[in-house]
Parts: C-alpha cells; structure tokens; sequence
C-alpha cells in the first residue's frame, strides 16, 4: 500500500534519527488523518445520518484492511470464531456511538472523553501510583471538560463514555483474539464480519433513499482517511518507533480532534474545555510513557493508544 514507499526509503538508512524522525511523523500523520477523516464523515451527517455515515465508513476499513491482512474463514475454530463475532459486535458498537456523540458534543469533547477507555485499560495492567494519579486527573479533566450543568448534553456524553467502554472492551478481545491469530488477522475478520452486516443496509439506503452522491463522497473519504490511510502509517510508525514512544504521540489524539472540529466543522472550543482536554492528554501521556517491561502481565500501551477498526491492536 501507501506505506511501501516510505519502508523502501527507510531501509536504505539506518540513522536511528532518521528512523525516528520518520516513525514520528508517520505516527503523528495517521492521527492527524484519523481525526480529520471524523470531521469529514461529521459533514455527510445531515444527508446520510450517523448509522449511514457509519455503513460506508465501515465498507471501506474493511476492504482497506483486507489489503494489507490476508485471512481464512476456514481456518478459523468455533472458540476464534465466537471471539471474532464478539469482536466486530463491540467495534461496532464503538463507531456507531463515537459518531452519535459527534453529532451531539462535537469531534473534540466526543473523543477526549472516548479516549478514558484505553486509558483504563493502560491502569489497569500498571503497578504504579503515579498512573492511579493521573487516571485521577484525567477524570477531573472530563469533569472540567464537559462542565455539567442544566445545558450539558447528558445523552451526548453518556454516548462518548459508551465508546470508551466499547474501546476498552475492544482491547481487551483483542488481546484474546490476538493470542489465536496472528497479527491483525483478527481485527480483519471482526471488520469483514461487520462490513458485512453493514452492506445490506447500504445499499438500501443507495437505492431507495437515492442520497447526494457529495454525502457518499464523504463518507467513502471518512474511511479512506480514518482506516486506509492510518493502517499502513501506524504499522510502518511502530516499526521505528519504541511502543511507548508511539503511544505517547497518539495521546494528541483529542488536540486533532479538536483542531478538525474548529477547521472543517466550525466548533467553538472553550477555555475550559483546553483545561480539561490538556489533563486527559497529559495523563495518557505519563501512563503510556511508562516502559512496557514494568507492566503487570503483557503491556497494552501500543493497543491503549491505538484507534478503531484494528488500529488499536496494531
């Protein structure tokens, strides 16, 4: 894919700088690509709805990962199968909610508070009290971030922490998922399963409801910059990059997302929402920054960290 290119310059230096530099501005890249690739699906909301945006953004993580992940059905036992199911169900479960909470509280509020998943998951294999400390702040950060009060938007945010569940559970079968498969086979079967559940309502919505093809531009773009794009930077970023280094980038996720809402959707940021936004940024950071060797068990800073449709268990 889009990758190759990149990974056949890189081999022919071997300066750990540029190796570096390189993995750092892939990873920064497909972030800012992801987020970006949101805010643009945001805009095909009004023609096509969430669950529409949803179908065609999901139709494309599929093919595109199908291309850089080779899998077999049949090779594929009853107790991976049922983890596969499970799998594709939650992910689906999370695109559908993070989208719903866009539309409700905006790009930047929907992912900062998204991002208390993996984050309690990143806790919840630490041993030490500094993490327990900034998990504390991150969850004053969320406090501080979406100020409750009569106007709040409680179902909005109700639908952002669903996502985070949703991403903490996907974490965690992908972990079980990943000791049966290797690599991201198991991510591309979950994403095929549901790409197929997705399909037929697709192309009722095409055939029937006869959308503006400018909306289904969009929404095709939301999963080229959301998962084709992302993949190839992502696995081609953690090839030069130590895992918490890579982790530690993506915990500018919520700044992208932000800067995409104000950009391309016209969202106003508060100065309370930078204060609150800044702790959970800070606090992922100094949670995945911590080196993988002094974990409890298998470290999850690379999944921690991650994004949705296989992103999250590169």
């Amino acid at each position: 894919m889009a990758a190759a290119p990149v990974d056949a310059a890189a081999s022919r230096t071997d300066h750990p700088h540029d190796r570096r530099a390189a993995g750092t501005a892939l990873a920064l890249g497909a972030s800012a690509s992801g987020q970006t690739g949101a805010a643009v699906g945001a805009l095909a909301f009004p023609d096509l709805g969430v669950p529409g945006v949803v179908a065609v953004r999901q139709v494309v993580a599929a093919v595109a990962l199908s291309t850089v992940v080779r899998w077999s059905p049949r090779s594929l036992d009853r107790r991976t199968w049922t983890l596969v199911l499970a799998l594709a169900a939650v992910m689906g479960l999370m695109n559908l909610t993070i989208y719903e909470a866009v539309d409700r509280i905006g790009l930047g509020l929907a992912v900062t508070v998204e991002f208390l998943g993996p984050l309690a998951v990143a806790v919840g294999t630490s041993r030490r009290v500094l993490d327990v400390l900034a998990a504390v702040a991150a969850a004053v950060g969320v406090l501080v971030l979406v100020a409750p009060g009569p106007s709040s938007d409680v179902a909005g945010i109700l639908l952002a922490l669903t996502a985070a569940a949703a991403w903490a559970t996907y974490i965690l079968l992908s972990r079980a998922l990943g000791a049966r498969l290797p690599g991201l086979q198991g991510a591309a079967a979950a994403a095929t399963v549901l790409a197929a559940a997705w399909a037929l309502p697709v192309l009722v919505v095409v055939l029937l409801a006869r959308p503006p093809w400018q909306a289904l531009a969009l929404a095709a773009v939301c999963g080229v910059m959301s998962s084709a794009l992302p993949y190839p930077a992502d696995m081609a970023a953690l090839r030069r990059l130590p895992a918490t280094t890579y982790s530690t980038l993506l915990s500018v996720n919520p700044v992208w997302a932000f800067l995409a809402g104000v950009v391309l959707l016209g969202e106003r940021v508060a100065a309370h929402e930078v204060v609150g936004g800044a702790l959970v940024v800070v606090a992922n950071a100094v949670i995945t920054a911590l080196p993988a060797g002094r974990r409890a068990g298998r470290s999850a800073v690379p999944e921690a960290s991650g994004g949705d449709d296989g992103r999250a268990a590169a």
